[in-house]
């Protein structure tokens, strides 16, 4: 008899492990079919704002209430002037988001006036294959620079937090590693006097300059959908707990019945 119940006692256990572990399968699936409506929710919202013809740049009065699940890769176009003021380098492996854009490089990060005083920081494109040097930055951000208000047409961003193993910004190199460009404000200057500078930068579309350095261009949206490919794995894990328990149970119960 209590050899039974210890029988009876052990699928029982094993048949809350299984169901348990079931479960989780079911749910992890479950949860991977919503992260797939979402992220096709999501590039269907990218593709449009990135179609869209550009608008007005919102005013400062709109920028606190602006973010990124609303607000990200809007096309703007507005009038600047470039501020004769120090750039920054961030480092960049490729891009996700640029077609045009393959292997190390950095994008030039510098800071731009609008009529009203106020400052909006522009990357203007990708410096490639810098090995992050300062020399061929300046020279590149030189060239771009003028004292004349010029038509921008970009994407609005948001700034980028670093993680845990990003390296330190390299002051003396004006370097960063993470799109942070209040972090860049803070450091070189860009806000000097009191100016405000926007809680986005834009990235630059238009327009290219002559020598092609930085250089700027239109954005695309190519995020990774493989949610299809774990919501199979998952159901399909499920499906096999199931079918393994039903293989063991059957194999207790002939045991028992020959027992």
């Amino acid at each position: 008899m209590s050899g039974i119940i210890a029988s009876r006692r052990g699928v029982a256990g094993f048949g809350i492990f299984s169901l348990a572990l079931v479960a989780l399968c079911v749910g992890l699936g479950v949860w991977q079919l919503q992260r797939r409506a979402e992220k096709h929710a999501l590039i269907a919202a990218l593709t449009e704002r990135l179609a869209a013809a550009p608008g007005a740049l919102p005013q400062p009065s709109q920028w606190s209430a602006l973010t990124p699940a609303r607000d990200e890769f809007r096309r703007v176009r507005f009038v600047a002037t470039w501020q004769p003021r120090p750039d920054a380098m961030v480092y960049s492996a490729g891009s996700a988001v640029r077609d045009d854009i393959t292997g190390p490089g950095t994008w030039a990060f510098l800071p731009a006036a609008l009529p009203s005083g106020e400052i909006v920081v522009i990357n203007a494109g990708f410096v490639q294959n810098t090995m992050q040097d300062r020399a061929q930055q300046d020279r590149a951000v030189t060239r771009l620079i003028t004292a004349e208000p010029v038509t921008l047409t970009g994407y609005l961003r948001f700034p980028e937090s670093a993680g845990s193993l990003t390296p330190p910004e390299n002051m003396a190199k004006r370097l960063w590693f993470t799109r942070d460009h209040p972090a860049m404000a803070r450091a070189l200057g860009w806000g000097e006097g009191g100016k405000p500078v926007a809680p986005f930068y834009v990235d630059l579309e238009t327009p290219v300059p002559a020598s092609g350095i930085p250089k700027p261009g239109p954005l695309t949206v190519r995020l990774k959908d493989n949610h299809m490919q774990y919501v199979i794995t998952w159901f399909g894990l499920a499906g096999a707990v199931v079918i393994a328990f039903a293989v063991w149970w059957r194999a207790q119960r002939r045991r028992s019945a020959g027992a």
